[in-house]
Protein backbone atom coordinates (compact mmCIF):
# COMPACT_ATOMS: atom_id res chain seq x y z
CA UNK A 1 0.00 0.00 0.00
CA UNK A 2 0.75 3.65 0.13
CA UNK A 3 1.42 5.74 2.97
CA UNK A 4 0.23 9.43 3.65
CA UNK A 5 3.15 11.09 3.26
CA UNK A 6 3.30 9.28 -0.29
CA UNK A 7 0.00 10.44 -1.68
CA UNK A 8 0.65 13.52 -0.22
CA UNK A 9 3.46 14.51 -2.56
CA UNK A 10 1.36 13.65 -5.99
CA UNK A 11 -2.52 13.96 -4.74
CA UNK A 12 -2.70 17.68 -5.86
CA UNK A 13 -6.11 20.09 -5.28
CA UNK A 14 -7.00 19.41 -8.80
CA UNK A 15 -5.42 16.17 -10.08
CA UNK A 16 -2.66 13.90 -9.16
CA UNK A 17 0.73 14.20 -10.79
CA UNK A 18 4.49 12.67 -10.30
CA UNK A 19 7.20 11.50 -11.59
CA UNK A 20 6.95 8.46 -13.76
CA UNK A 21 8.41 5.36 -12.28
CA UNK A 22 9.27 7.13 -8.97
CA UNK A 23 5.72 8.22 -7.88
CA UNK A 24 3.49 7.48 -10.55
CA UNK A 25 3.87 3.60 -11.75
CA UNK A 26 1.54 0.75 -12.23
CA UNK A 27 1.28 -0.56 -9.16
CA UNK A 28 -0.02 3.08 -8.00
CA UNK A 29 -2.50 3.45 -11.49
CA UNK A 30 -3.77 -0.16 -10.47
CA UNK A 31 -4.33 1.09 -6.87
CA UNK A 32 -5.85 4.19 -7.84
CA UNK A 33 -8.09 2.43 -9.99
CA UNK A 34 -9.54 0.29 -6.85
CA UNK A 35 -10.20 3.24 -5.21
CA UNK A 36 -11.70 5.11 -7.70
CA UNK A 37 -14.11 2.19 -8.45
CA UNK A 38 -15.02 2.41 -4.78
CA UNK A 39 -15.43 6.23 -4.43
CA UNK A 40 -17.90 5.35 -7.34
CA UNK A 41 -19.69 2.71 -5.42
CA UNK A 42 -20.19 5.30 -2.60
CA UNK A 43 -21.43 7.82 -5.21
CA UNK A 44 -23.73 5.74 -6.44
CA UNK A 45 -22.13 6.69 -10.24
CA UNK A 46 -22.35 4.50 -13.38
CA UNK A 47 -20.56 1.52 -13.27
CA UNK A 48 -18.16 2.04 -16.31
CA UNK A 49 -15.51 4.48 -16.36
CA UNK A 50 -14.32 6.06 -19.52
CA UNK A 51 -10.35 6.48 -20.01
CA UNK A 52 -8.00 8.61 -22.12
CA UNK A 53 -4.63 8.82 -22.47
CA UNK A 54 -1.94 11.59 -23.72
CA UNK A 55 1.21 10.63 -26.13
CA UNK A 56 3.32 10.17 -23.36
CA UNK A 57 5.46 6.96 -23.45
CA UNK A 58 4.14 6.07 -19.64
CA UNK A 59 0.60 6.47 -20.46
CA UNK A 60 -0.36 3.14 -22.45
CA UNK A 61 0.68 1.33 -19.78
CA UNK A 62 -0.75 3.41 -16.55
CA UNK A 63 -4.51 3.55 -18.53
CA UNK A 64 -3.81 -0.11 -18.59
CA UNK A 65 -3.29 -0.96 -15.02
CA UNK A 66 -5.91 1.52 -13.72
CA UNK A 67 -8.70 -0.11 -16.28
CA UNK A 68 -7.37 -3.48 -14.37
CA UNK A 69 -8.07 -2.19 -11.19
CA UNK A 70 -11.20 -0.96 -11.94
CA UNK A 71 -12.37 -4.37 -13.19
CA UNK A 72 -10.74 -5.96 -10.17
CA UNK A 73 -14.17 -4.17 -8.50
CA UNK A 74 -16.15 -4.86 -10.61
CA UNK A 75 -16.17 -1.60 -12.71
CA UNK A 76 -16.53 -1.72 -16.43
CA UNK A 77 -13.60 0.44 -18.59
CA UNK A 78 -14.15 2.22 -22.49
CA UNK A 79 -10.71 2.88 -24.06
CA UNK A 80 -10.81 5.76 -26.11
CA UNK A 81 -7.25 5.91 -26.61
CA UNK A 82 -5.17 9.10 -27.70
CA UNK A 83 -6.91 11.77 -26.62
CA UNK A 84 -7.08 15.35 -25.51
CA UNK A 85 -8.18 16.55 -21.90
CA UNK A 86 -11.09 18.14 -23.40
CA UNK A 87 -11.89 15.07 -25.42
CA UNK A 88 -12.01 12.78 -22.39
CA UNK A 89 -14.47 15.64 -21.19
CA UNK A 90 -16.74 15.35 -24.72
CA UNK A 91 -16.71 11.12 -23.90
CA UNK A 92 -17.44 11.74 -19.95
CA UNK A 93 -20.10 13.92 -20.88
CA UNK A 94 -21.78 12.41 -24.26
CA UNK A 95 -21.94 9.47 -22.35
CA UNK A 96 -22.74 10.17 -19.23
CA UNK A 97 -19.92 7.90 -17.11
CA UNK A 98 -17.29 8.72 -15.06
CA UNK A 99 -13.74 9.48 -16.71
CA UNK A 100 -10.46 9.29 -16.26
CA UNK A 101 -7.14 10.89 -18.20
CA UNK A 102 -3.79 9.79 -18.54
CA UNK A 103 -2.01 13.39 -19.01
CA UNK A 104 0.52 15.55 -17.26
CA UNK A 105 -0.89 18.57 -19.24
CA UNK A 106 2.32 21.09 -19.43
CA UNK A 107 4.85 19.06 -17.11
CA UNK A 108 7.61 17.88 -18.18
CA UNK A 109 8.81 14.24 -19.92
CA UNK A 110 9.53 12.87 -16.65
CA UNK A 111 6.00 13.20 -15.50
CA UNK A 112 2.36 11.93 -15.83
CA UNK A 113 -0.74 12.22 -13.55
CA UNK A 114 -4.30 11.49 -13.90
CA UNK A 115 -7.08 13.95 -13.95
CA UNK A 116 -10.32 12.12 -12.63
CA UNK A 117 -14.39 13.18 -13.70
CA UNK A 118 -17.40 11.95 -12.17
CA UNK A 119 -20.34 11.58 -14.78
CA UNK A 120 -21.10 14.45 -17.26
CA UNK A 121 -17.38 15.26 -16.41
CA UNK A 122 -18.24 16.70 -13.56
CA UNK A 123 -14.53 17.45 -11.78
CA UNK A 124 -13.10 15.18 -8.74
CA UNK A 125 -10.79 18.08 -6.80
CA UNK A 126 -9.71 17.37 -3.64
CA UNK A 127 -12.96 18.46 -1.81
CA UNK A 128 -14.95 16.80 -4.15
CA UNK A 129 -13.15 13.34 -3.86
CA UNK A 130 -9.32 13.05 -4.26
CA UNK A 131 -9.42 13.42 -0.42
CA UNK A 132 -11.49 10.22 0.54
CA UNK A 133 -9.59 8.44 -2.71
CA UNK A 134 -6.66 9.14 -1.29
CA UNK A 135 -7.74 7.00 2.43
CA UNK A 136 -9.05 4.72 0.17
CA UNK A 137 -5.58 4.04 -1.38
CA UNK A 138 -3.64 4.13 1.83
CA UNK A 139 -6.07 1.77 3.70
CA UNK A 140 -6.31 -0.51 0.87
CA UNK A 141 -9.36 -2.05 -1.50
CA UNK A 142 -9.63 -6.12 -1.13
CA UNK A 143 -10.82 -7.64 -4.47
CA UNK A 144 -14.22 -7.55 -5.03
CA UNK A 145 -15.82 -11.02 -4.64
CA UNK A 146 -18.08 -10.21 -7.47
CA UNK A 147 -17.54 -11.27 -10.80
CA UNK A 148 -14.88 -8.96 -12.37
CA UNK A 149 -15.33 -5.49 -14.93
CA UNK A 150 -14.52 -5.62 -18.52
CA UNK A 151 -12.66 -3.29 -20.61
CA UNK A 152 -13.63 -2.75 -24.39
CA UNK A 153 -12.31 -0.14 -26.89
CA UNK A 154 -14.20 2.73 -28.43
CA UNK A 155 -13.84 5.49 -31.27
CA UNK A 156 -14.70 8.97 -30.35
CA UNK A 157 -12.75 11.55 -32.22
CA UNK A 158 -14.91 12.21 -35.07
CA UNK A 159 -17.91 12.53 -32.64
CA UNK A 160 -15.76 14.86 -30.80
CA UNK A 161 -15.09 16.98 -33.71
CA UNK A 162 -18.89 16.88 -34.76
CA UNK A 163 -20.19 18.17 -31.42
CA UNK A 164 -17.79 20.87 -30.71
CA UNK A 165 -18.48 22.37 -34.84
CA UNK A 166 -21.95 22.37 -33.57
CA UNK A 167 -21.78 24.32 -31.16
CA UNK A 168 -21.36 27.06 -33.74
CA UNK A 169 -24.06 28.14 -36.47
CA UNK A 170 -24.04 25.91 -39.75
CA UNK A 171 -22.25 28.89 -41.89
CA UNK A 172 -20.06 29.94 -38.86
CA UNK A 173 -16.97 28.86 -40.77
CA UNK A 174 -17.58 28.65 -44.21
CA UNK A 175 -19.51 32.32 -44.82
CA UNK A 176 -16.32 34.49 -43.60
CA UNK A 177 -13.20 35.23 -44.83
CA UNK A 178 -10.51 32.31 -45.12
CA UNK A 179 -7.81 33.04 -42.66
CA UNK A 180 -3.74 31.46 -42.27
CA UNK A 181 -3.56 30.05 -39.10
CA UNK A 182 -0.44 28.69 -37.59
CA UNK A 183 -0.58 26.20 -34.59
CA UNK A 184 2.20 24.68 -32.53
CA UNK A 185 0.96 21.08 -30.67
CA UNK A 186 4.42 21.12 -28.92
CA UNK A 187 4.54 17.57 -29.84
CA UNK A 188 1.34 17.43 -27.49
CA UNK A 189 -2.57 16.05 -28.14
CA UNK A 190 -3.09 18.89 -30.55
CA UNK A 191 -1.51 17.34 -32.80
CA UNK A 192 -3.78 14.18 -32.71
CA UNK A 193 -6.89 16.61 -32.61
CA UNK A 194 -5.94 20.04 -34.28
CA UNK A 195 -6.06 18.39 -37.55
CA UNK A 196 -9.50 16.53 -37.48
CA UNK A 197 -11.01 20.06 -36.50
CA UNK A 198 -9.00 22.45 -38.49
CA UNK A 199 -10.01 20.21 -41.72
CA UNK A 200 -13.53 21.14 -41.46
CA UNK A 201 -12.62 24.98 -41.14
CA UNK A 202 -12.03 27.67 -44.11
CA UNK A 203 -8.63 28.02 -42.76
CA UNK A 204 -4.93 27.08 -44.35
CA UNK A 205 -2.95 25.66 -41.74
CA UNK A 206 0.50 26.04 -40.93
CA UNK A 207 0.94 23.01 -38.42
CA UNK A 208 4.19 22.82 -36.47
CA UNK A 209 5.18 20.00 -34.44
CA UNK A 210 2.19 18.17 -34.56
CA UNK A 211 4.27 14.60 -33.98
CA UNK A 212 3.50 13.04 -30.76
CA UNK A 213 6.40 12.83 -29.00
CA UNK A 214 6.03 12.71 -25.00
CA UNK A 215 9.49 13.81 -24.47
CA UNK A 216 8.65 17.01 -26.31
CA UNK A 217 11.73 17.42 -28.24
CA UNK A 218 11.32 20.98 -29.34
CA UNK A 219 10.09 22.75 -26.18
CA UNK A 220 7.92 22.61 -23.56
CA UNK A 221 4.03 21.70 -24.03
CA UNK A 222 3.91 24.81 -21.65
CA UNK A 223 2.61 28.02 -24.10
CA UNK A 224 2.27 30.02 -20.41
CA UNK A 225 5.92 30.51 -20.60
CA UNK A 226 7.12 33.07 -22.70
CA UNK A 227 9.78 31.18 -24.31
CA UNK A 228 8.21 28.48 -25.43
CA UNK A 229 6.19 30.99 -27.55
CA UNK A 230 9.51 31.93 -29.61
CA UNK A 231 9.07 29.59 -32.50
CA UNK A 232 5.48 29.89 -33.00
CA UNK A 233 6.27 33.93 -33.05
CA UNK A 234 8.32 33.63 -35.47
CA UNK A 235 6.46 31.50 -37.71
CA UNK A 236 3.71 33.61 -37.49
CA UNK A 237 5.95 36.59 -38.65
CA UNK A 238 7.27 34.23 -41.74
CA UNK A 239 3.97 33.44 -42.69
CA UNK A 240 2.12 36.57 -42.82
CA UNK A 241 -0.57 34.38 -40.63
CA UNK A 242 -3.74 36.45 -39.76
CA UNK A 243 -3.25 34.30 -36.00
CA UNK A 244 -1.48 32.06 -34.59
CA UNK A 245 -2.63 29.03 -31.52
CA UNK A 246 -0.19 27.39 -29.48
CA UNK A 247 -1.67 24.21 -26.95
CA UNK A 248 -0.32 22.72 -23.78
CA UNK A 249 0.12 19.43 -23.43
CA UNK A 250 -3.23 17.90 -22.92
CA UNK A 251 -4.41 20.54 -25.02
CA UNK A 252 -6.77 22.09 -22.79
CA UNK A 253 -5.53 25.22 -23.07
CA UNK A 254 -4.70 27.93 -26.19
CA UNK A 255 -3.04 30.64 -26.35
CA UNK A 256 -3.39 33.07 -29.34
CA UNK A 257 -0.66 34.85 -30.82
CA UNK A 258 -1.58 37.81 -33.39
CA UNK A 259 -0.65 38.34 -36.52
CA UNK A 260 2.24 40.89 -35.49
CA UNK A 261 3.73 37.94 -33.40
CA UNK A 262 2.43 39.42 -29.96
CA UNK A 263 0.87 36.90 -27.34
CA UNK A 264 -2.71 37.83 -26.61
CA UNK A 265 -3.81 38.19 -23.12
CA UNK A 266 -5.53 35.32 -22.16
CA UNK A 267 -7.83 38.03 -20.45
CA UNK A 268 -8.58 39.80 -23.69
CA UNK A 269 -9.68 35.88 -25.05
CA UNK A 270 -12.24 35.50 -22.23
CA UNK A 271 -13.54 38.70 -22.85
CA UNK A 272 -14.06 38.45 -26.65
CA UNK A 273 -15.62 34.94 -26.09
CA UNK A 274 -17.72 36.31 -23.01
CA UNK A 275 -18.80 38.96 -25.64
CA UNK A 276 -19.88 36.46 -28.30
CA UNK A 277 -22.12 34.99 -25.53
CA UNK A 278 -24.01 36.97 -24.03
CA UNK A 279 -25.25 38.48 -27.53
CA UNK A 280 -26.78 34.68 -27.70
CA UNK A 281 -28.05 34.44 -23.89
CA UNK A 282 -28.14 38.28 -22.88
CA UNK A 283 -28.29 39.08 -19.35
CA UNK A 284 -26.23 35.60 -18.03
CA UNK A 285 -23.63 35.33 -15.74
CA UNK A 286 -20.05 34.55 -16.49
CA UNK A 287 -17.07 33.31 -14.45
CA UNK A 288 -13.56 35.06 -14.36
CA UNK A 289 -10.80 34.23 -12.05
CA UNK A 290 -9.01 36.66 -9.78
CA UNK A 291 -6.03 37.00 -12.21
CA UNK A 292 -8.03 38.18 -15.01
CA UNK A 293 -7.59 41.62 -15.66
CA UNK A 294 -10.24 44.18 -14.14
CA UNK A 295 -11.10 44.69 -17.57
CA UNK A 296 -13.48 41.34 -17.54
CA UNK A 297 -15.64 42.53 -15.46
CA UNK A 298 -15.76 45.55 -16.72
CA UNK A 299 -16.46 44.29 -20.13
CA UNK A 300 -19.29 41.35 -19.05
CA UNK A 301 -21.15 44.61 -16.92
CA UNK A 302 -21.12 46.41 -20.33
CA UNK A 303 -22.45 43.85 -22.72
CA UNK A 304 -25.09 43.20 -19.94
CA UNK A 305 -23.72 40.34 -18.48
CA UNK A 306 -23.28 39.37 -14.41
CA UNK A 307 -19.90 38.60 -13.78
CA UNK A 308 -18.49 36.50 -10.47
CA UNK A 309 -15.02 36.56 -9.42
CA UNK A 310 -13.68 32.84 -8.62
CA UNK A 311 -10.26 31.95 -7.30
CA UNK A 312 -8.10 29.91 -9.58
CA UNK A 313 -8.31 26.12 -10.30
CA UNK A 314 -10.98 24.33 -12.67
CA UNK A 315 -12.69 22.60 -9.95
CA UNK A 316 -13.98 25.84 -8.23
CA UNK A 317 -14.70 27.29 -11.70
CA UNK A 318 -16.58 23.96 -12.70
CA UNK A 319 -18.54 24.26 -9.34
CA UNK A 320 -19.38 27.66 -9.53
CA UNK A 321 -20.32 27.63 -12.65
CA UNK A 322 -22.96 24.82 -12.12
CA UNK A 323 -24.23 26.86 -8.40
CA UNK A 324 -24.62 29.81 -10.36
CA UNK A 325 -26.24 28.62 -13.56
CA UNK A 326 -23.04 30.41 -15.43
CA UNK A 327 -23.08 30.44 -19.64
CA UNK A 328 -19.03 30.34 -19.69
CA UNK A 329 -15.93 30.75 -17.43
CA UNK A 330 -12.39 32.14 -18.34
CA UNK A 331 -9.36 31.77 -16.48
CA UNK A 332 -5.94 33.53 -17.25
CA UNK A 333 -4.26 30.46 -17.39
CA UNK A 334 -5.73 30.00 -20.99
CA UNK A 335 -8.73 27.58 -19.07
CA UNK A 336 -11.57 28.42 -20.73
CA UNK A 337 -14.92 26.58 -19.67
CA UNK A 338 -18.87 26.65 -21.37
CA UNK A 339 -21.74 25.56 -20.20
CA UNK A 340 -22.79 23.97 -23.63
CA UNK A 341 -19.52 21.49 -23.03
CA UNK A 342 -20.66 20.37 -19.73
CA UNK A 343 -19.02 22.96 -18.08
CA UNK A 344 -15.60 22.04 -19.09
CA UNK A 345 -12.34 23.85 -20.32
CA UNK A 346 -11.54 23.02 -24.22
CA UNK A 347 -8.35 24.76 -25.91
CA UNK A 348 -9.71 23.68 -29.04
CA UNK A 349 -13.47 25.52 -28.71
CA UNK A 350 -11.85 28.77 -27.20
CA UNK A 351 -9.37 28.22 -30.76
CA UNK A 352 -13.04 27.72 -32.29
CA UNK A 353 -14.66 31.06 -31.07
CA UNK A 354 -11.39 33.31 -31.79
CA UNK A 355 -11.73 32.07 -35.42
CA UNK A 356 -14.90 32.01 -36.17
CA UNK A 357 -14.94 35.75 -34.78
CA UNK A 358 -11.69 36.75 -36.87
CA UNK A 359 -13.41 35.53 -40.32
CA UNK A 360 -16.01 37.78 -39.49
CA UNK A 361 -14.17 41.23 -39.62
CA UNK A 362 -11.86 42.60 -41.78
CA UNK A 363 -9.87 43.84 -38.70
CA UNK A 364 -6.56 41.91 -37.68
CA UNK A 365 -7.00 40.40 -34.57
CA UNK A 366 -4.26 42.97 -32.68
CA UNK A 367 -7.27 45.72 -33.56
CA UNK A 368 -9.57 43.13 -32.92
CA UNK A 369 -8.87 42.55 -29.50
CA UNK A 370 -7.08 46.66 -28.88
CA UNK A 371 -10.37 47.59 -26.99
CA UNK A 372 -10.08 44.48 -24.70
CA UNK A 373 -6.77 45.51 -23.59
CA UNK A 374 -7.34 48.45 -21.34
CA UNK A 375 -4.24 47.59 -18.53
CA UNK A 376 -0.74 46.80 -18.47
CA UNK A 377 -0.32 43.25 -17.71
CA UNK A 378 3.00 41.32 -15.53
CA UNK A 379 1.74 38.28 -16.83
CA UNK A 380 2.56 35.25 -14.42
CA UNK A 381 5.53 35.68 -12.65
CA UNK A 382 7.21 32.13 -10.72
CA UNK A 383 9.45 32.11 -7.99
CA UNK A 384 10.64 29.78 -5.62
CA UNK A 385 10.40 30.37 -1.91
CA UNK A 386 11.08 28.26 0.78
CA UNK A 387 7.87 29.06 2.64
CA UNK A 388 5.19 30.35 0.04
CA UNK A 389 2.92 30.56 3.09
CA UNK A 390 5.10 32.75 4.93
CA UNK A 391 6.11 34.87 1.95
CA UNK A 392 2.51 35.55 1.32
CA UNK A 393 2.03 36.34 4.97
CA UNK A 394 4.80 38.61 5.08
CA UNK A 395 3.43 40.51 1.69
CA UNK A 396 0.02 40.94 3.32
CA UNK A 397 1.24 42.24 6.81
CA UNK A 398 3.25 45.02 4.55
CA UNK A 399 0.30 46.04 2.46
CA UNK A 400 -2.78 45.69 4.39
CA UNK A 401 -2.40 49.21 6.92
CA UNK A 402 -2.54 51.08 3.31
CA UNK A 403 -4.22 49.08 0.89
CA UNK A 404 -7.51 47.21 0.22
CA UNK A 405 -6.97 43.24 1.18
CA UNK A 406 -8.33 40.11 -0.13
CA UNK A 407 -7.45 36.22 0.46
CA UNK A 408 -9.90 34.71 -1.52
CA UNK A 409 -7.11 32.74 -2.85
CA UNK A 410 -3.73 33.56 -1.45
CA UNK A 411 -3.20 37.48 -1.15
CA UNK A 412 -4.82 40.15 -3.59
CA UNK A 413 -3.88 43.91 -2.73
CA UNK A 414 -5.69 46.16 -4.59
CA UNK A 415 -4.07 50.26 -4.69
CA UNK A 416 -5.71 53.27 -6.40
CA UNK A 417 -4.81 52.40 -9.75
CA UNK A 418 -3.14 48.80 -9.92
CA UNK A 419 -3.70 45.47 -8.14
CA UNK A 420 -1.90 42.41 -7.74
CA UNK A 421 -2.34 39.03 -6.30
CA UNK A 422 0.34 36.61 -4.83
CA UNK A 423 -0.50 32.85 -4.30
CA UNK A 424 1.27 29.36 -3.49
CA UNK A 425 1.06 27.32 -6.61
CA UNK A 426 -1.19 23.89 -6.35
CA UNK A 427 0.76 22.01 -8.41
CA UNK A 428 4.60 23.39 -8.29
CA UNK A 429 6.45 24.73 -5.02
CA UNK A 430 5.97 28.16 -6.47
CA UNK A 431 4.59 31.46 -5.35
CA UNK A 432 2.94 33.11 -8.49
CA UNK A 433 2.95 37.13 -8.97
CA UNK A 434 0.24 38.73 -11.26
CA UNK A 435 0.37 42.50 -11.12
CA UNK A 436 -1.97 44.99 -13.22
CA UNK A 437 -1.50 48.83 -13.27
CA UNK A 438 -3.39 51.79 -15.21
CA UNK A 439 0.07 52.40 -16.75
CA UNK A 440 3.66 50.88 -17.73
CA UNK A 441 5.54 52.80 -14.92
CA UNK A 442 3.11 51.64 -12.00
CA UNK A 443 3.49 48.40 -13.38
CA UNK A 444 7.02 48.42 -13.09
CA UNK A 445 7.09 49.65 -9.72
CA UNK A 446 4.26 47.64 -8.00
CA UNK A 447 6.42 44.54 -9.41
CA UNK A 448 9.88 45.33 -7.97
CA UNK A 449 8.46 45.81 -4.51
CA UNK A 450 6.65 42.69 -4.24
CA UNK A 451 9.37 40.72 -6.10
CA UNK A 452 11.62 42.80 -3.54
CA UNK A 453 9.62 41.52 -0.85
CA UNK A 454 9.29 38.10 -1.97
CA UNK A 455 13.30 37.87 -2.16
Amino acid sequence: MFTREELDQVIKAYDIRGLVDEQITPEFAFVLGTAFARFLMEEREPATVVIGEDMRPSSDELATAFADGLNSQGIDAIRIGLASTDMLYFASGSLNLPGAMFTASHNPAAYNGIKLAKSAARPVGAESGLLRIKEHMIKGIPMSPGPIGRTTVRELLGDYVNFLLGLFKADEFSSGRRLKVVVDAGNGMAGFTAPAILARLNVDVVPMYFELDGNFPNHEANPIDPKNLVDLVKRVKKEKADIGLAFDGDADRCFLVDEKGNLVNPSALTALIAIRELKRKPGSTIIYNLISSKAVPEIILENGGVPLRSRVGHSYIKKMMAENNALFGGEHSGHFYFSDFWRADSGALAALFAIAELSHTELPLSQLLAPLNRYFSSGEINTRARDPLQSIEFIKEAFQKEFEIDELDGVTVTGPDWWFNVRASNTEPLLRLNVEANSQKQLAQVKTQVLALIG
